[in-house]
């Protein structure tokens, strides 16, 4: 997980997670271009063609697409408020919004309290990441602290 502060600006990406989603993605699309090249010259009694190969080398493409999302987590936070960005949607809450950061016990990534019970995960400080998330939660709650008062 990267950790940047700039003017108490503090911006928190996962690193395991971006790791393995684009050592992951690499190895899909290598792995379903090998096997259309393959396929074409193969006593296997099918024929393929050059559409089905190119057909396989798209599904390979989109399969990539969808673990690359996993590398999408980060979080933004400064004085105003925080911005989650999870593997989908990007959210912002004010601070005075936010009950409290979390790291439940089990958790695999952190999350944020809010009002009647609700919560937003915070995909990008996972347990994985150790210290990194440790130093992340800190900061968190440090911006959360002071914006709070």
């Amino acid at each position: 997980m990267s950790v940047a502060t700039t003017d108490e600006r503090l911006t928190v990406r996962p690193l395991r997670a971006v790791v393995i989603s684009w050592v992951s993605a690499v190895v899909i699309v290598v792995l379903f271009t090998a096997i259309a090249l393959v396929l074409r010259n193969s006593d296997t009694g099918v024929f393929f063609r050059l559409a089905d190969q190119v057909a396989l080398v798209l599904i390979g493409l989109f399969i990539a697409g969808g673990c690359l999302l996993m590398a999408r987590p980060r979080v933004r936070a400064d004085a105003a408020g925080i911005e989650v960005r999870n593997v989908v949607a990007t959210k912002h809450f004010p601070w005075s919004d936010v009950e409290r950061v979390a790291f439940p016990d089990g958790a695999s990534w952190a999350r944020i309290d809010l009002p009647d019970y609700e919560y937003v995960p915070v995909m990008a400080v996972q347990a994985v990441d150790g210290q990194r998330a440790v130093d992340a939660m800190r900061r968190l709650r440090a911006l959360h602290a002071s914006a709070r008062g």
